[in-house]
């Protein structure tokens, strides 16, 4: 990828060892002895490069949407640069290891391979040693550091929060608690450079070198030591243990019952009405309904008549009784609507610009601008 004409300006022979991308077109890099802020051209500002060096005393960064690098230079004052929040751990890796380099505290060669921050304490691995910091800073004149080569054990102590790293260094140990969540990083990095500077596999192999002695007797295999003790015998599962009686029941209808119940249902489907003495009630109402079904029928037969005629009139009328008439469409009213719409259609695209506009302004501002 190449890179902007500004910033091959700026960095004349050197070679930049990281390069971050802030969003949109501003990215950060970093050099062996100084870091870069590239902004590309925007409403609110030209295009342009800012430096700063690698030997400050000092680095402080504060959290947030945006977040804030300080580099206090002593005499020559503080220099602040500002990107977005989510880019933190990002640009902190390779800034701090730019720092730590131009201070003398790493060695020519020497890799960082991680960073870790925890609220006031910060923890630098690297493929020799192991730098802490507390404080408020980053990074200052304040710090430990412990050289693998004087480390001769190392475990972890887990919680529930907190997981306690513990460094056996110079025959003395160091503790350093560190969030939960974070400690698998943490071991890995750790655990790895720390294998990696002896050049052994496991930690095992690693305090045993320590120890000046290998093959220690280690935990008997092969050999299962775990007892749960006596407990209640399972539950069978045998089906033929299982009661199957016991969950039914005899139907509560008889034979008498079913047939007199096929009996009133049989009514029920005849809809027959029985009489006092007996007999089927629904014949003495035969004339009334034939006279009720005709009298239907002549009124069935007369609607339609009656709708048309309704149709008819309004046909005639309008709407009917109202006193309006129907408006008819004219030339007029066709060449308003269309230029309404064409009215609208600008004043959309007029507001789509003005939107573009405006989230471009947005972003510039998140990225510290």
């Amino acid at each position: 990828m190449s890179l902007p004409e500004l910033v091959q300006v700026e960095l004349g022979e050197e070679d930049p060892v990281a390069r971050v991308h802030l969003g949109g077109d501003d990215e950060l890099f970093v050099t062996p002895t100084r870091t870069l802020i590239y902004r590309a051209e925007g409403f609110l500002s030209d295009e342009s490069v800012e430096e700063f060096p690698h030997d400050a005393e000092r680095v402080a960064v504060s959290g947030g949407r945006k977040a804030t690098f300080t580099l206090e230079y002593g005499l020559d004052g503080d220099r602040t640069f500002k990107i977005p929040g989510g880019k933190l751990d990002e640009v902190l890796h390779p800034v701090l290891a730019g720092v730590l380099s131009a201070a003398g505290i790493t060695a020519p060669g020497e890799t960082v391979e991680r960073t870790f921050r925890f609220s006031e304490l910060t923890l630098v691995v690297t493929s020799a040693r192991l730098v802490k910091h507390v404080g408020a800073a980053v990074w200052d004149d304040d710090y430990e550091e412990f050289h693998y080569d004087d480390v001769t054990d190392l475990t972890f102590e887990e919680g529930s929060v907190a997981t306690t790293l513990v460094l056996t260094a110079d025959g003395r140990q160091e503790r350093f608690k560190t969030p939960s969540d974070s400690a698998r990083a943490i071991k890995e990095r750790l655990t790895n450079a720390l294998l990696a500077h002896y050049e052994v596999d496991t930690l095992e192999a690693f305090r045993a070198l320590s120890a000046g002695a290998d093959g220690e007797d280690g935990p008997e295999e092969g050999v299962d030591r775990t007892d749960f003790g006596g407990g209640p015998d399972p539950l069978s599962a045998d089906p033929a243990s299982v009661d199957t009686a016991a969950g039914t029941r005899e139907d509560p209808l008889d034979d008498d019952a079913l047939d007199n119940g096929d009996a009133g249902e049989g009514a029920v489907a005849t809809g027959g009405v029985a009489g006092p003495d007996g007999t089927d009630a629904s014949g003495a109402a035969g004339g009334g309904a034939t006279a009720a079904t005709e009298v239907r029928r002549d009124a069935e037969a007369a609607e339609p008549a009656e709708s048309d005629a309704r149709m008819h009139g309004d046909e005639e009328d309008g709407f009917g009784d109202s006193g309006f008439e129907p408006a008819e469409p004219t030339d007029d009213l066709a060449q308003e609507v269309a230029a309404l719409r064409e009215t609208v259609e600008r004043q959309g695209e007029r507001i789509e610009r003005q939107t573009q506009i405006v989230e471009k302004l947005i972003e510039e501002l998140r990225r510290g601008r």
